[in-house]
């Protein structure tokens, strides 16, 4: 199996992203090695051995994906025996003609501490611990988004990766057995924001897996009671005009990214 190197002088998350997005387009598996911080010449000639291992190993020559700001690490890593990418090399140059200033290379610009929106977003995943399943209905008015739905339908995990990626405050509120009784209604606590509100929902198959890896052979996980529970939720956002998305077959990634095309909410992301 052909390796696919992600090298950097800083977290290596641009390389990886990079890497990974070229690769997902070809029907291939490889094998993923990420190496940051690669700060110094002994380091870099070390990446070299393991680089030529790789070729030595599999016969075939590696992948190497890098963004490197010290041009001496640079250099040395351009010398592997692997196919390299340089992705700074590919697009700086022609940005620089276009904005007709030259670029100024910093090592941890991107993904450091001093990056502008890192308290931001550190804030953001504070508030949303803070108010996951509804433990906090007294800071519902800081939220820039309130997602709703059945226990398990995602809205934990989204809600900590719109804080982490983009800095948004999100609470969530489930709607559990007990809030149905009749007909589930939306609470106060949630009608006086009903403008932040965004439902989640998901199919009740998926929904009966997910809760029987949790409580198996119990009543919250029967397949009766997630359908239950998701026609009510589902009725209620229609009857609201809650806007809502079955997260089925979607990643967190992609939830988040709908959630935010949809509400037009701001990423404090830059």
């Amino acid at each position: 199996m052909r390796t696919a190197f992600y090298i950097s002088d800083g977290t290596a998350i641009t390389s990886e992203v990079f890497g990974h997005a070229l690769l997902s387009l070809f029907p291939v598996q490889f094998n993923h090695k990420t190496i940051p911080f690669v700060e110094t010449e002994e380091h870099a000639y070390k990446v070299l051995e393991q680089i030529s291992e790789s070729f030595q190993d599999s016969g075939e020559r590696p992948l190497v994906f890098y963004t490197i700001v010290n041009v001496e690490i640079r250099k040395i890593i351009a010398r592997s025996v692997g196919i390299n990418y340089n992705f700074l090399d590919q697009f700086v140059a022609p940005l620089e003609k276009v904005l007709g200033i030259p670029s100024k290379p910093e090592k941890h610009r991107t993904h450091s501490i001093h990056e502008t929106t890192y308290d931001i977003r550190i804030e953001a995943v504070n508030y949303a611990l803070a108010n996951d399943d509804g433990a906090n209905l007294k800071d519902y008015a800081e939220a820039d988004i309130i997602l709703v739905g059945v226990s398990r339908s995602g809205k934990t995990p989204t809600s900590l990766y719109l804080a982490l990626q983009y800095g948004i405050k999100a609470a969530n509120y489930p709607f559990t057995e007990e809030d149905m009784g009749d007909m589930l209604r939306l609470p106060p606590g949630l009608r006086r924001f009903k403008d932040k509100l965004f439902g989640l929902t998901i199919e009740a198959q998926r929904l009966h897996q997910i809760r029987s890896e949790r409580r198996a052979n119990s009543r919250y996980a029967s397949l009766q009671q997630c359908r239950m529970e998701l026609r009510e939720v589902e009725n209620l956002y229609r009857k609201e005009k809650i806007p809502f998305l079955n997260s089925t077959r979607y990643s967190i990634e992609e939830i988040s990214a709908k959630i935010l095309a949809e509400t037009g909410l701001q990423r404090r992301k830059y």
